[in-house]
């Protein structure tokens, strides 16, 4: 079961959270997931090259809060803010809503976002830099990062061939069948000159022991940092990669740097409601 089902959507409820936060009658449970549908595909074709990980929607009774989840706020914020502000003004003709809000959240670490790693290796393949090439260097900065086990599957006319295959690379360990690791997945599609070629990406992040909180906002802003949500794994960042430590200070240098400043901090918030950042 484990290699067949959507690693994400076995594990909602256990150690994921709903990127669709709201509540509907059943009148208008359809109409509000074909909304938030429309939503995330707007957002993925509009800001095309803005390093999207995820969009989590949340509801209340007039409002629509939208959080991206990027690499790279400063695509998304534009000069001033301007760029953002249109984007709220587009949202707001899409869904007929007068009170939208528009948070963006920064990811630390991309090279452990599945999302982020496949659609860096879907762009490479269109940019004809060679699939194996590109899925090494991915893996290859996935496990400097402190990953412990990343496997990429591409599959289509790989390299220009006139029969279509998959392959497969990995390195360290992917245990799909065990709830409690943290897996994260994504699949995303090259549009070469010879057709479509996938790329799927699977990234184990460490074993979740503790209980965790279920918002899908919590690693990149809000409450625990994470850094800190490291801790709830065994044998997390602390002593391998942590501030200050040894082995991370002599074998690396700037120890403490990684530590305190680029990794412990969680993530940039940038609310646009009422001020920028």
């Amino acid at each position: 079961m484990g290699q067949k089902t959507n690693p994400i959507g076995a594990r909602l409820g256990i150690i994921r959270g709903w990127d669709s936060n709201w509540f509907a009658s059943p009148k208008d449970y359809a109409k509000k997931l074909i909304e938030d549908d429309r939503i995330r595909t707007y957002l993925n074709a509009r800001i095309n090259k803005g390093g999207i990980a995820k969009i989590v929607i949340e509801r209340t009774l007039n409002k629509l809060i939208v959080t991206i989840h990027t690499s790279k706020p400063g695509i998304i914020i534009g000069k001033g803010g301007g760029e953002v502000d249109r984007i709220k003004e587009e949202l707001k003709k899409l869904t007929g809503k007068d009170d939208v809000q528009i948070n963006i959240l920064e990811i630390r670490r991309p090279e452990l976002d599945a999302n982020i790693v496949a659609d860096t290796i879907a762009r490479q393949i269109e940019n004809r830099i060679n699939y194996k090439r590109a899925i090494k260097m991915s893996i290859a900065s996935a496990l400097r990062m402190g990953a412990e086990g990343i496997k990429v599957r591409v599959g289509g006319r790989l390299g220009g061939a006139e029969i279509a295959r998959s392959e497969e690379i990995k390195q360290g360990r992917t245990p799909l069948h065990t709830f409690r690791m943290d897996i994260d997945y994504a699949n995303v599609f090259a549009q070469t000159v010879y057709g479509k070629i996938g790329v799927k990406v699977w990234i184990c992040k460490g074993e979740v022991l503790a209980k965790r909180d279920l918002n899908p906002n919590i690693f990149a802003g809000g409450g625990k940092s994470e850094s800190d949500m490291q801790g709830d794994r065994r044998g997390g960042f602390g002593d391998r990669r942590g501030g200050g430590g040894e082995r991370a200070g002599d074998r690396r240098g700037g120890g403490e740097r990684r530590g305190g400043e680029r990794r412990g901090g969680g993530g940039r918030r940038y609310v646009f409601e009422y001020i920028f950042i």
